[in-house]
């Protein structure tokens, strides 16, 4: 998810829990051995919040199916690229930045032998792809890392056919979210900007997407964000000093208490 932004957002990912590494001790922890299929490794290739539930809640609204050309944007270790390949027959594209994550996507798919999926390196502010290339872009908890957020979305315009369909899920501010708050989301989870729900809507009318949905999930949310850090906690247990530790405290009692993070899901057609 390593994208427009280097530095921090790097080395967030170099040091992330869930990681190839980290899928493969977990199938080799079950006993899972010999041939393997997507299936296998989706109880821990999923690296974004709601699981394979979510995953396919945007694909619904993005109208994927069989025939449709996918681009997953920021795709991480490309376990929501080969959901949608396994489970809709699609042919995706994972789009990701970040070397080791790019490698290991392609990794796991050989091993699952995925070929529906192709993942390629490059960078979600410009998308080396041909206008019109794509009938759906997806992403998950993605754009929080990148600065020039209006640029992947107008590149995501370019790259979509007439009536295509963007559908996301980010990290988006409250009014209450302040300064503080915002450097420790950038200190712990390398959040470059955070968004607010109106901001979204302007930037995506201004790339040029129309009949905008929004959805808030802070609510559903909280205890699916408060799972995941007890699962970083757990991962990274021995690696944490007390402050860190102690923050990882602070921020997910702040979430399960109803702070300044929030999830919308838009869904611009």
């Amino acid at each position: 998810m390593l994208q427009g932004t280097p530095g921090r957002v790097r080395e967030y990912y170099d040091e992330h829990p869930i990681s190839e590494a980290h899928v493969l001790a977990a199938l080799a922890g079950q006993g899972l051995a010999g041939p393997l299929t997507a299936d296998d490794l989706f109880e821990f290739d999923q690296d974004h919040y709601g699981g394979l539930a979510a995953v396919d809640a945007l694909a619904r609204r993005a109208g994927v199916g069989t025939a449709s050309r996918v681009l997953d944007v920021c795709a991480g270790l490309g376990g929501p690229a080969r959901f949608l390949a396994s489970r809709r027959g699609s042919a995706v594209v994972a789009l990701e930045l970040h070397a080791g994550r790019a490698a290991g996507a392609a990794r796991l798919n050989r091993l699952v032998r995925q070929a529906r999926v192709t993942v390629v390196r490059a960078d979600a502010t410009m998308l080396p792809f041909a206008e019109s290339a794509f009938d759906a872009c997806l992403s998950q908890e993605a754009l929080l890392h990148i600065a020039d957020k209006p640029a992947v979305l107008e590149e995501c315009r370019r790259v979509l056919v007439r009536g295509g369909r963007l559908a996301f899920t980010d990290w988006i501010a409250f009014p209450s979210l302040g300064d503080r708050e915002r450097q420790r989301l950038w200190e712990w989870m390398a959040a470059t900007t955070v968004q607010t729900l109106d901001g979204y809507r302007v930037l995506l009318g201004r790339a040029g997407f129309t009949a905008v949905e929004v959805e808030d999930l802070s609510g559903e949310w909280r205890t699916i964000v408060r799972k995941r850090l007890d699962l970083h906690r757990a991962l990274r247990r021995d690696s944490l000093n007390p402050s860190e530790s102690g923050y990882f405290s602070r921020l997910s009692d702040r979430i399960a208490s109803g702070g300044p993070g929030a999830r919308p899901r838009p869904f611009p057609g």
